[in-house]
């Protein structure tokens, strides 16, 4: 069963979804995993998906293009997807930043985990701003710390990182039975 990556994005309204999973479905299509949100107003996904043996992808990518015309997408994107059979690391951390914003939070963290080898399973970041007070950058993370590696390490790396970039910063253990 082949693969497929599916992106798009485009200004939030109502439907976005519903149009491009009705074509999924129509070339017999199953979505896998998924992530979706909205970002400054644009409606961003990005969908796995497992299309059956012989679909016609020339088809697919026409029926998905034609849709993402008709719902006012500003792109949407298909490309084969090599290998989806390997392991995602499972998060057990959660690690949330938040100060004053300015340019290179995000590098500066993720430097710092890379760093140790810490994979990244979600990042989200807000700027939050409040009527006379400066703006507010907060981010969150869930990683994955590879074997091996104590937490009061990484949790001291954050700290320097974090004290370099003028943050606070958490780390807690992440609730594995939500799911």
């Amino acid at each position: 069963m082949p693969a497929l990556v599916v992106s798009a994005i485009g200004r939030d309204r109502p439907g976005i979804v519903a149009g491009i999973t009705g074509v999924l479905v129509a070339h017999g299509a199953n979505l896998a995993d998924s992530q979706m949100g909205i970002l400054s107003g644009r409606f961003t996904m990005m969908l796995i998906v497992e299309a059956p043996e012989g679909v016609d992808e020339a088809e697919l990518r026409a029926d998905l293009e034609r849709a993402a015309a008709d719902l006012g997408l500003d792109a949407i994107l298909i490309h084969d997807v090599a290998d989806t059979e390997t392991e995602a690391p499972l998060p057990s951390l959660i690690v949330t930043l938040y100060g004053g914003d300015h340019p290179g939070i995000v590098h500066a963290v993720t430097r710092a985990l890379a760093d140790i080898e810490v994979n990244i399973t979600d990042l989200n970041t807000r700027l939050i701003h409040e009527e006379g007070e400066e703006p507010l950058y907060a981010m969150m993370l869930e990683v994955a710390p590879p074997p091996g590696l104590e937490r009061r390490e990484l949790e001291d790396r954050l700290r320097k990182v974090a004290g370099e970039q003028h943050l606070e910063v958490s780390v807690r253990e992440l609730a594995t039975d939500s799911l």
